[in-house]
């Protein structure tokens, strides 16, 4: 599906799945809010050259109008942008940069939790083998070591200013366990502080002294985000110049979801495409 006549200034760009893992890229228009003329184009599949096919129909000075496109880390994605859009400025999205920081995080947290799993099983083995009764050693707050790193997901993606008494309290005993994820947490809430930022030139400084950082904080987990970082860093910059982020694909995807969920699936994919026409293009 192609609408040319839907272009504006500002757009996004993003995969969602239709029916049954099959996935279809959307090109979608800001100015659109997720309502009648959203939908630039739908295109099956993800692959550049699909993308790129497509999005070269629409004249070449319409394209030129666009000044700016949100997306994620995705090569294919911007590979189909920078062939399409020749003068507009690539945003690669606020939220997903963060959550491949704290991805890292989190991987530090599981990697402790299975070695404390193995431990324990380890234990339990023993005092079998020798007619004992295993006894967990329990923290001041009930949790057992592995239970205390299974309920620390959310207050490890959160700001430490947000977190409930319960959670303070869960945090005090994790990093006084985990001196690491100490050390790793303060390392992601000073990536997520950068986007407060409103100077474009400051954040480039804050993240380049972050990837330097990253480097020589000994916790291997961050070296693929810090070179990934280092890899996107200009079109990551390129938020500072209006704020915009990928949110409204992101709800966009959202709708075409519930909207799936709510017809129960899709049986004729091309019937839903149709659909989608008449309601967001």
């Amino acid at each position: 599906m192609l609408y040319p006549e839907n272009l504006s200034s500002q757009i996004s760009i993003d995969e969602v799945s239709v029916s049954q893992g099959e996935l279809y890229t959307f090109v979608t228009s800001k100015l659109g809010r997720g309502k009648k003329r959203t939908i630039i184009a739908s295109i099956k599949g993800t692959k550049a050259k699909d993308i790129i096919n497509v999005l070269s129909k629409i004249p070449e000075a319409s394209r030129n109008q666009v000044k700016e496109v949100t997306l994620d880390m995705a090569k294919n994605m911007e590979s189909s942008i920078k062939n399409s859009f020749l003068k507009a400025d690539i945003v690669t999205d606020r939220f997903h940069v963060v959550k491949l920081v704290i991805d890292a995080l989190q991987h530090i947290r599981i990697k402790h939790r299975w070695a404390e799993i193995d431990q324990e099983n380890k234990m339990l083995s023993l005092a079998k083998k020798e007619g004992l009764q295993y006894s967990q050693r329990l923290l001041s707050n009930g949790d057992s070591f592995k239970q205390l790193l299974a309920r620390s997901r959310y207050i490890l993606a959160k700001n430490s200013k947000t977190w409930t008494k319960n959670q303070e309290e869960r945090s005090v005993l994790l990093f006084r366990e985990f001196p690491v994820l100490k050390k790793a947490y303060n390392h992601v809430m000073c990536f997520r502080n950068i986007y407060e930022n409103q100077s474009k030139e400051k954040a480039r400084q804050q993240f380049e002294d972050w990837i330097i950082k990253s480097e020589s904080l000994g916790i291997n987990e961050f070296n693929s985000s810090a070179n990934s970082i280092k890899y996107h860093l200009d079109n990551i910059l390129n938020f500072f110049n209006n704020r915009n982020t990928n949110a409204n694909a992101e709800s966009f995807n959202a709708k075409i979801k519930l909207f799936r969920a709510n017809q129960r699936g899709v049986v004729d994919t091309k019937f839903f495409l149709f659909r989608l026409q008449n309601i967001f293009a």
